[in-house]
């Protein structure tokens, strides 16, 4: 990169690799962001965010960036503002009804899903249509506090459970079924405690 960072948002928009903010070498907080193409291997430096932002998560969506959570000088706690960027016009806009301290996050078709530390118990969706967020309960299964990590299966979210238990399933939530019926288990577990999940599209 053109700029050496750690603690920074991360995400692919139309072949295009987006890293934004973060900590900089020296532990100053980072306003910056660049893009790699694989094309040519090289980083490029676009425009920068209005303001630092360090701890965040980054996703794509329908040819754009949206950067949300984390934290920022300019904020007391965790930063609601959703900053948008248009590779088109190469600018960034901001919303101001995001998450905060997110833990799980993932697209499924033109979705965000969310889970935030401090309701573990709900999925936040957003729609970039229209910038509206749905709050939407995760049923219990076995426990109210049981934490939970994302995968993807067939335009369905998996919900794998923290903790590794007979009686915390995996959940398989639908966003395209029959209302009451977007719920199912999975038979799909992993072996051991699910700390992070990655899906691959072969």
């Amino acid at each position: 990169m053109n700029v050496a960072r750690y603690d920074f948002a991360c995400a692919e928009v139309n072949g295009l690799v987006y890293a934004v903010g973060g900590y900089g070498e020296n532990g100053d907080s980072l306003s910056t962001a660049e893009v790699y193409d694989p094309d040519t291997d090289e980083w490029t430096l676009i425009e920068s965010l209005r303001r630092p932002r360090w701890g965040c998560f980054a996703c794509g969506f329908e040819g754009k960036l949206y950067v949300m959570g984390g934290r920022s000088s300019f904020t007391i706690g965790n930063s609601k503002f959703v900053d948008i960027y248009n590779p088109e016009r190469h600018t960034w806009c901001e919303i101001k009804n995001g998450c905060v301290m997110v833990t799980a996050h993932a697209v499924v078709g033109k979705k965000l899903f969310c889970i935030e530390w401090k309701n573990q118990r709900k999925l936040a969706i957003f729609s970039p249509e229209d910038n509206s967020w749905e709050m939407v309960p995760v049923p219990l299964t076995g426990s109210t506090s049981v934490g939970f990590r994302f995968g993807m299966l067939d335009g369905k979210l998996l919900l794998f459970p923290l903790l590794a238990e007979h009686a915390h399933q995996t959940l398989s939530y639908d966003p395209n079924a029959a209302l009451g019926s977007e719920w199912r288990t999975c038979d799909i577990r992993p072996s051991g405690l699910c700390l992070y999940c990655v899906t691959i599209k072969a």
